[in-house]
């Protein structure tokens, strides 16, 4: 190490990052690197944190302008424990469908985080479960209850473990695809077939860290299969149920925008743009309206079903779509209904 470098004592930090660089990464600066990895982080902090000798690159300090290479292992270290690992409870009103002593089913609301990470470290459903319910068991990634999770504007219904034995036996189910999962989605664009299936590897995109991308050839990324019917058609865009087999991060909003059906406000993935449709003022006016009303990807985790961990009985949940979501198909059907005429 040379003596410009700072000295790193490894026993007093903490790993609050670590990234592997892909094989296809193209040289890039260190600093740009963790920009595009880790969400609500500004340049400014991350080049401080660098200064500071918490970035290194394959356990070696390194300066802003090192180029990360393919299968650099890069990693944040700092003097505290990551805030996710400092669980606070909060008296956070949550809407409990089904409760027993094994198993709670919760109805979770839009702009909800499921658990505390990066810029979001308070005011998530976890938060709340650890006010409401002592001794939730933990998942492997140390959250309490949690055996799986939806995206932050997404709605929709969850299943926790209140015990170690729920906890093993729901993750298995949900390993082994023994659950039922319906979600309901509204896409840009009128799909060709009433139903389908779609398929392709899901993985971190290279191009933005923020998002994921479906990879076919199956090198990168993890298996992911969604099964969609087509409920109502809009001219413009569709309501679609979907059944997802597998449970990978942003499945279904990586599936639909890969055949090019992107979310209806989905900001992530570009689905927060007039996508399909006419050029007419009117008509852009009409969009932004239903932008308005549903600030947030038109998502809903409508079903869950799953057999319960003791009584071995299988239990079925279904929700209610949300109001947002309900006003822009209300919105969209009276559209499509004026065309008509």
């Amino acid at each position: 190490m040379s003596d410009t470098t700072p000295e790193i004592e490894q026993d007093e930090l903490y790993e609050h990052f670590k990234f592997t660089a892909a094989d296809g990464q193209d040289p890039l600066r260190v600093d740009k690197f963790l920009m595009n990895f880790i969400e609500n982080a500004t340049r400014n902090k991350i080049q401080q944190a660098i200064k500071a000798g918490n970035v290194l690159v394959n356990d070696t300090v390194v300066k802003s302008n090192y180029k990360v290479k393919p299968l650099d292992v890069v990693r944040v270290v700092l003097a505290h424990p990551p805030h996710e690992n400092l669980l606070v409870a909060e008296d956070i009103p949550l809407d409990i469908v089904f409760e027993d002593d094994a198993v709670i089913v919760v109805n979770k609301s839009a702009g909800m985080v499921v658990h505390p990470g990066h810029g979001n470290y308070s005011g998530t459903l976890v938060n709340g479960l650890i006010h409401h319910f002592e001794n939730l068991p933990k998942n492997s990634n140390e959250r309490p209850g949690l055996i799986h999770r939806i995206d932050k504007d997404t709605s929709g219904l969850l299943v926790v473990a209140k015990t170690e034995y729920a906890m093993a036996n729901l993750a298995k189910q949900f390993f082994d695809r023994a659950t039922d999962r319906k979600y309901l989605a509204l896409v840009w664009g009128n799909l060709k077939e009433d139903e389908g299936t779609i398929t392709g590897h899901i993985g971190r995109s290279f191009k933005n860290r923020l998002q994921m991308d479906v990879f076919p050839d199956g090198e990168h990324g993890k298996p992911a299969i969604t099964h969609y019917k087509v409920v109502e058609r809009f001219s413009y865009v569709t309501l679609v149920e979907c059944k997802l087999e597998t449970g990978r991060t942003h499945q279904i909003r990586a599936h639909f925008k890969h055949i090019g059906h992107t979310l209806f406000n989905d900001a992530r993935y570009g689905g927060d743009k007039i996508l399909k449709g006419t050029t007419f003022s009117k008509y852009k006016q009409f969009v932004e309206n239903c932008f308005k009303v549903l600030p947030r990807q038109a998502l809903h985790a409508k079903t869950l079903g799953f057999e319960h961990p003791t009584t071995k009985k299988w239990l079925e949940f279904d929700s209610e779509i949300p109001e947002d979501m309900q006003a822009a198909l209300e919105k969209w059907r009276k559209y499509t209904m004026h065309q008509k005429m």
